[in-house]
């Protein structure tokens, strides 16, 4: 098979399935007009598109033709269906699989009937549609007015790199963790807010926030931090590499997803393949990444006390901890497998090839 991506090159995600189908033998070139992070094998072929900015994914039709009709791809697949799904426009007669991601179908069809006639569109191009929960799939639906068949293809996760560390110090502090963007979406202001509520020392072991990533919000988050008097009790660790998430998360007692809206939650299971208990709002295709009392718990949404006694639960019960810690990494295990979830894409795309476009 010869796969086209077209996507935003400097998404770690987007790295990550392009690296996957290379490693499978599968022939993977990259269109896209955002410069590339590192980290791509050399058996990745990038091709970069002339224009860049919102006008990109209109202007940029011209040159995707010329490379699609040069390359001649079995199966095209877009990531996206706002950006680069309306390059859509210039593919004929390839089959299209086109994955959602988040704000493409939960936010951007909402700002404007024009926005929303842009996204349905480009949903109707696709040839199959891929999402990564069941909540963003309905969502999908509504937005199409029709039950199509959509696959559920998570965002998995690498549990031979994402591993339990080895036992965290018994006399250390106890750290309530996150690895967010910091935005509003992401409800990092809640979490600060639940950790104020949080007592500071639990089982005679001092109580801390970490908090990783970075984002517009850092400014206003550290003065939050500081207007609660708890400043001294949070760490702002800044942005890492993905490579790095799992040395942080071995830092971590409790991982928190406080978010106000998310579409999946690759985070959360990241944690729980580390052994984390995790904390997390129930909005979105969260709720899905988590077995409530079971890997973790779910708090209402915008609830800075349901999620502060949670926390406070998880943290004085040291047996509760280890069995939501195991119990997490057993069903990550068994649910969002890396590999099972590339074996799920690279099968939507073979069945692609069955349905050539008109």
């Amino acid at each position: 098979m010869k796969l086209l991506l077209v996507a935003a090159a400097n998404s770690v995600h987007v790295l990550r399935w392009a690296n996957a189908f290379a490693e499978r033998n599968i022939g993977t070139h990259l269109a896209t007009q955002h410069d590339p992070i590192a980290g791509f094998a050399p058996a990745v072929h990038i091709h970069r598109l002339p224009h860049t900015g919102g006008l990109g994914y209109f202007r940029n039709r011209a040159a995707l033709r010329k490379l699609v009709a040069r390359l001649k791809p079995d199966v095209i697949n877009i990531h996206y269906a706002s950006g680069y799904g309306t390059l859509s426009a210039a593919i004929r007669g390839t089959p299209v699989v086109l994955n959602v991601w988040g704000s493409d179908v939960f936010s951007f069809p909402h700002k404007s009937p024009v926005h929303h006639w842009l996204i349905v569109r480009n949903l109707r191009r696709a040839d199959h549609l891929v999402s990564t929960s069941e909540a963003m799939a309905k969502e999908v639906r509504t937005l199409l007015g029709t039950d199509v068949p959509i696959t559920i293809v998570p965002f998995g996760v690498d549990t031979a790199l994402f591993k339990p560390a080895s036992a965290r110090p018994k006399n250390g502090p106890l750290v309530i963790g996150t690895v967010k963007t910091l935005a509003q979406t992401y409800g990092i202001d809640i979490l600060l807010r639940s950790f104020a509520l949080v007592p500071t020392r639990m089982q005679d072991r001092e109580v801390r926030l970490r908090i990783v990533g970075t984002g517009p919000q850092e400014a206003e988050l550290r003065a939050l931090s500081k207007s609660l008097g708890i400043a001294d009790r949070v760490e702002f660790r800044g942005a890492i590499t993905h490579a790095e998430i799992p040395a942080e998360l071995a830092s971590m007692d409790v991982f928190a997803a406080l978010s106000r809206s998310e579409s999946f939650g690759v985070a959360v299971i990241e944690a729980s393949a580390c052994g984390l208990p995790v904390v997390v709002s129930d909005v979105g295709g969260l709720p899905e990444v988590v077995r409530d009392g079971i890997t973790g718990m779910l708090v209402p949404v915008n609830d800075p006390q349901a999620a502060a006694n949670a926390f406070t639960q998880l943290l004085s019960d040291d047996g509760k901890r280890s069995r939501m810690a195991a119990e997490g990494r057993r069903w990550t295990r068994s649910a969002f497998d890396w590999q099972a979830c590339v074996d799920r894409m690279i099968d939507v795309c073979s069945k692609a090839l069955n349905t050539p476009r008109s």
